[in-house]
């Protein structure tokens, strides 16, 4: 696919106060496009993890739902995490697949103590229910026939950064091992490592984004995933 994103300068609506910024900042009204990406090529695939990485303002969520629209416009399934509804029922019997497979899911994002299966998605707390909607987002592709991608901007960024890295590394071995792919834009590069994306696009806000390798197959391996359960005592 190729992506481009551009933006002017000069504001839809001039007035008083904008034309003293422009002055101020030697911004004129003939000014060039600010460009995010000019035909940028990515090379996916179904079931590979996409990150667009760089600093809030950037750019990178502009590209995010860019490519999303992309895939859709190319018959591919995808669902946003933040577009997500969902029952107000128990975690355990909120998710669209069988119920082992579900306490999978929720175990690998983190809510896998008995005292959270049994809260309503309204209980949760901001960081817990960000969570819940990647299981529950996982679980409705899977429900689907799996495959598709999964779709979260500003991924993992309400959670602590600790947390953060524990399920940025089982979400993306459970999108692998299902087949599903990840179309993830981040602010933070500590999840880079455990993420382990196929393909980077960075952002910097002050050019043209940038394609950077994503890990090597070997890089991915020899480490174990982590599940979250109480522990006894």
């Amino acid at each position: 696919m190729k992506i481009s994103v551009a933006y002017d300068f000069v504001p839809k609506q001039r007035s008083l106060h904008t034309s003293l910024v422009m002055d101020h900042f030697g911004v004129a009204f003939d000014q060039e496009r600010h460009v995010i990406a000019e035909g940028l090529a990515l090379d996916v695939s179904p079931g590979q993890v996409v990150l667009f990485s760089g600093p809030s303002g950037s750019g990178k969520s502009s590209l995010l739902r860019a490519a999303a629209a992309e895939l859709r416009q190319a018959g591919q399934a995808l669902l946003d995490v933040e577009g997500l509804t969902w029952p107000q029922r128990p975690l355990v019997d909120a998710l669209d697949v069988p119920v082992r497979e579900g306490l999978n899911l929720l175990s690998a994002c983190g809510l896998g103590e008995a005292q959270i299966l049994l809260r309503t998605p309204a209980e949760l707390s901001e960081g817990q229910r960000y969570r819940f909607k990647l299981a529950l987002g996982m679980s409705r592709l899977l429900s689907a026939g799996g495959g598709g991608w999964l779709m979260a901007d500003e991924f993992t960024a309400a959670l602590d950064r600790v947390l953060a890295q524990v399920v940025a590394y089982n979400v993306q071995r459970l999108a692998r091992q299902h087949g599903v792919g990840l179309l993830l834009a981040t602010t933070h590069e500590d999840i880079r490592l455990d993420l382990h994306p196929d393909l980077v696009v960075r952002c910097d806000g002050h050019g043209p984004a940038r394609l950077e390798p994503g890990s090597a197959p070997a890089a991915r391996a020899g480490r174990r995933p982590i599940h979250f359960f109480p522990l006894a005592g």
